[in-house]
């Protein structure tokens, strides 16, 4: 992961093949439940963004296993989806688990994304919602299912966009390029509509309409306004605007850029590390920086909050994202996504070996 400063901290890629190493999922009965080591909560924040910052408050089934986080989203009954990365030679474990709002285990399916779960949102469609997720690795697709895991349409890579090498749809292998496809999140423009991120492939932003057919791309590799360096997170941006737009997290940049939905550069908002991921809600946005902390933006994209900043240790120390015994209350290591929910609390889950994903509730 690069530091402020560029130096190398350790490598996505090689860890990711160590971890390939993981234990074995255990078979125990759906009566026993497991909560990791509970540590306090206590307030993080000043003013009126005070949040009760809660460290594993979801519960797992004891016959399943905590594994890297990435995403978390929230539907409209306050039920809670994560989705793990998971691990390739588990293929029976499930990648995306439900719990409802107390942390309580609900359901979990997805055992197709084992090894390359990467991007999870929940979608509004007329009464129903949906889940739409995103696939990295050797998995290397994108697919369309219900609250319960039902199969809707899975996509690959999108061959007449011409921006990929032979082969990549009808047979993906765990290559990476910029001729690959490696998806890595979804935003939705309006009711019609898709935007995804091809943030660790190709660096193009795909427009789909939603049976997951490709219309249009933009974007791209580069340094100036509107290419990208890892274009990881976006999301449609309604704070107090007559015109939304699209927010991209140029997460290798450091930056957020903001775009029309058709790709037209409009500004670049620095000061971050590694932006992963955008949520809003009312006024405010909430970014998800690897580089350990969370950010608030109000309209005015001025930064109103920064919680949980453990930027200085955790980008200066190596190992930390192994070692959940280094972890410090109320601090966090590598927020990869962070959303809403319906009250207006945070969720925050974090890229780390074992997997974590933090409450953040709003304190009156």
């Amino acid at each position: 992961m690069d530091t402020p400063n560029g130096s190398q901290i350790f490598s996505r890629r090689s860890f990711l093949a160590s971890a390939a190493a993981g234990s074995a999922v255990l078979m125990a009965t759906p009566a026993v439940w497991t909560t990791r080591k509970s540590r306090p909560s206590m307030v993080i924040g000043s003013g009126e963004h005070r949040f009760e910052i809660s460290h594993d408050f979801l519960r797992l089934p004891d016959r399943f296993t905590w594994q890297t986080t990435h995403d978390v989203a929230v539907d409209r009954h306050g039920n809670i989806y994560v989705i793990h990365e998971g691990r390739r030679e588990q293929p029976d474990h499930p990648s995306i688990f439900v719990f409802d709002a107390t942390g309580k285990y609900v359901r979990s399916f997805g055992q197709h994304f084992q090894g390359g779960g990467h991007g999870l949102e929940v979608h509004r469609e007329g009464d129903e919602e949906f889940l739409y997720v995103c696939a990295y690795q050797h998995v290397k697709e994108f697919a369309k299912l219900t609250l319960d895991g039902e199969v809707v349409w899975q996509r690959r890579a999108p061959m007449e966009s011409g921006v990929y090498a032979e082969g990549e749809a009808a047979d993906p292998k765990n290559e990476w390029g910029r001729d690959r496809f490696l998806p890595t999140n979804i935003a939705f423009e309006g009711d019609g509509e898709f935007l995804l991120a091809d943030g660790y492939g190709s660096y193009f932003i795909h427009r789909f309409d939603l049976d997951g057919k490709w219309i249009s791309h933009f974007g791209g590799p580069g340094d100036g306004a509107g290419k990208f360096d890892t274009p990881h997170g976006l999301w449609f941006d309604r704070r107090a605007t007559e015109t939304p737009g699209l927010v991209v997290c140029d997460r290798a940049h450091h930056t957020l850029q903001f775009l029309s939905a058709e790709g037209e550069h409009r500004n670049t908002l620095d000061g971050f590390g590694l932006p992963a991921n955008v949520d809003t809600r009312g006024n405010l946005m909430v970014v998800a920086e690897l580089h350990a902390r969370v950010t608030l933006l109000d309209e005015r994209n001025e930064v109103v909050a920064r919680l949980g900043d453990d930027v200085q240790r955790v980008t200066t120390r190596e190992g930390i994202r192994d070692d959940p015994a280094r972890w410090l209350d109320g601090k966090f290591v590598h927020p990869h996504d962070a959303c809403f929910t319906p009250d207006g609390d945070i969720l925050v889950a974090e890229w780390v070996s074992t997997g974590r994903v933090s409450r953040l509730k709003r304190v009156d």
